[in-house]
């Protein structure tokens, strides 16, 4: 089916190809695939990374290298699915409760960032000459940044899990939204636009909302007996297909309501993201993922009119320099006011430097209505793919210029082919005290940590700790996870005992698994995802310390006992009610201020 993908993207620009029509479709594919091949590793090797490789790549076999492929738009078009697949990996990590605490960053850092970029980039075209509507039009398609560079940038580099890479993703899935809005803008700013009446943006607006709805009925109430009875009667290839097919009609549904493709990928992935399939479905779409955005990237470099630019070099230069200057300035800008610190700040404007895929779409539909000349669209296109050849490159000059604080590896070894009756994650101050009971009990355990520094501490006392990542189920595996009596997961990292108990209980159903919770809505996620036992490492201390003060106090010991049993008595009741009602935090919060239950 992989092969089927590219044949179908390779086919589409096969009239362009400079060959005879026998088997023309499969020869595009070797082109294309030997391109990446040879390109891709050469780049890595240099240190200029994947996307510059695919993107050199693109040129080289395109309208301006070798001739290979004359149609390299239709190539971008069904290339885009990569962008759809990677919004919904993107999805199948982002949970509702944490898509919902991140809401503020979403409409909040996003908006201020494109609606400053809006105004600031719409400076450049005026300056220039150009009427007002060309102007906006124009610096706003540069406002929306690639989502596929961004992303794939961060996976390299990754970040796609850290803070600040959550923040830049927030930034791009409201520019996924924004395409809307901007649309509806480009009509009516239209020769005749204003005439749009009001009932017809009223019914273009009810028929996204009805697109988002029907996604999200049928993420709710349909996705997960699907599944199931895929599971039960069908084969691994039939999953693989389903994974397919609910990401693709979610995209589908999405653009039939006005929508994006990409924003609806990334709700279905949102919507199964606590489904038991999770694991599966993120396997099954990983390959054709890397392979289209690949194929994307490919594309973009097949674009690159070079005609165009000679034509107009100074044009496109001015504007490559002032867009993408302005645009740093200001993401700079409005990080610092979201109390990023300089280097997050730094990083931001370096990524999301250029313009993006959507910047196309845009400019096709003011073309398509008057607002710019064909001969307008053109330079516009080829200011935004010069731009996305650069980003790369600025990345590099980036991470030269401001290096991160490298902890050195050295003593340091890996985890791999571990056996050992209990594997501890996480070797912090919880860690090193719940293996000294194993310890002193002659049980065989086994260690692994990613902080190198813990690591090194732990080696001059004797112990021996492996660096690895227990969130990541290659490392489980590597660790022995699927032979363990018992794993307990108690890393520093609150997301990561989350991840490591869903990989656990998704990978080896069998093997308990204990879990150190930070508090009480930790807990209730543990519980969630099928942590065997778990303890509220605040809880638990907190009640030491509470009985130590009565008995201070001069309370009878016995009775002290009797209410510490009563209220853990108590405390149990209520987590169980909580487990099966899915109180929220503020829910629980509320209840513990009234003295029911400790939010612990």
């Amino acid at each position: 089916m992989m092969a089927g993908e590219v044949t179908a993207a390779a086919g589409a620009a096969g009239e362009a190809a400079a060959h005879g029509s026998g088997g023309m479709d499969v020869l595009s594919v070797v082109i294309l695939l030997a391109a990446a091949v040879i390109a891709v590793p050469l780049f890595r090797r240099l240190g200029l990374g994947s996307v510059l490789g695919y993107l050199a790549a693109g040129l080289v076999v395109g309208p301006f290298g070798f001739g290979f492929f004359n149609d390299p738009e239709t190539i971008i078009h069904v290339a885009e699915l990569g962008v759809v697949l990677f919004l919904f990996v993107i999805g199948l990590e982002m949970q509702p409760s944490r898509l919902w605490a991140m809401r503020g960053e979403i409409f909040g850092l996003g908006f201020t960032q494109v609606l400053v970029a809006m105004t600031v980039l719409t400076s450049v075209g005026l300056v220039l000459g150009f009427p007002f509507s060309a102007s906006l039009i124009s610096g706003t398609g540069f406002v929306l940044t690639s989502t596929a560079i961004v992303m794939q940038m961060l996976d390299e580099r990754k970040e796609m899990a850290l803070p600040r890479g959550r923040r830049m993703v927030s930034i791009l899935l409201f520019e996924d939204l924004a395409i809307v809005p901007l649309l509806a803008l480009v009509a009516f700013l239209a020769p005749g636009g204003g005439e749009v009446t009001l009932a017809e943006r009223l019914t273009s607006t009810a028929i996204g909302i009805g697109a988002i709805a029907a996604l999200i009925f049928a993420g709710l109430y349909l996705l997960n007996p699907f599944f199931q009875l895929l599971a039960r009667f069908g084969g691994r290839e039939v999953m693989t297909a389903a994974a397919l097919l609910v990401v693709l009609g979610a995209a589908e549904l999405m653009q039939a309501g006005g929508l994006s493709m990409a924003m609806g990928a990334f709700l279905a992935g949102v919507l199964l993201s606590e489904s038991s399939f999770r694991h599966q479905l993120e396997a099954d779409v990983e390959p054709f993922r890397g392979l289209l955005l690949g194929l994307f990237f490919l594309g973009v470099g097949m674009a690159l009119n070079l005609d165009v630019i000679a034509n107009n070099v100074g044009l496109i230069t001015i504007c490559v320099i002032a867009y993408m200057a302005l645009k740093m300035l200001v993401i700079y800008c409005v990080a610092r006011l979201w109390k990023a610190p300089p280097r997050e700040a730094i990083e931001r404007a370096v990524l999301m430097a250029q313009g993006g895929e959507f910047a196309f779409v845009l400019y096709s539909a003011a073309a398509g209505v008057g607002i710019i000349t064909a001969e307008d669209r053109a330079v516009l296109t080829a200011i935004i793919i010069v731009s996305m050849v650069l980003t790369p490159l600025m990345i590099i000059i980036h991470d030269r210029l401001v290096k991160e604080d490298i902890v050195s590896m050295d003593g340091i070894e890996e985890a791999h082919d571990l056996h050992a009756n209990a594997l501890i994650i996480g070797f912090g101050r919880m860690g090193q005290v719940v293996s000294q009971p194993l310890i002193a009990r002659g049980h065989s355990i086994s260690i692994i940590e990613k902080d190198p520094e813990m690591i090194r501490d732990a080696d001059e006392f004797g112990f021996k700790v492996w660096y690895g990542d227990g969130a990541r189920l290659d490392i489980l595996h590597a660790a022995g996870a699927g032979e363990a009596g018992v794993v307990l997961a108690v890393a520093d990292d609150k997301d990561a005992v989350t991840r490591i108990v869903e990989l656990m209980k998704a990978e080896f159903p069998m093997v308990p698994v204990l879990a150190r919770s930070f508090d009480r809505q930790h807990a209730l996620e543990l519980t969630e995802a099928g942590a065997d036992y778990l303890i509220r490492e605040t809880f638990e201390s907190a009640f030491a310390m509470g009985r130590e003060a009565l008995l201070r106090l001069g309370d009878d010991p016995e009775e002290v006992d009797t209410v510490m049993t009563q209220l853990r008595a108590r405390d149990v009741e209520r987590f169980e009610l909580e487990c099966v009602s899915g109180l929220s935090a503020g829910a629980t919060l509320l209840l513990s201020n009234r003295g029911d239950n400790p939010p612990l």
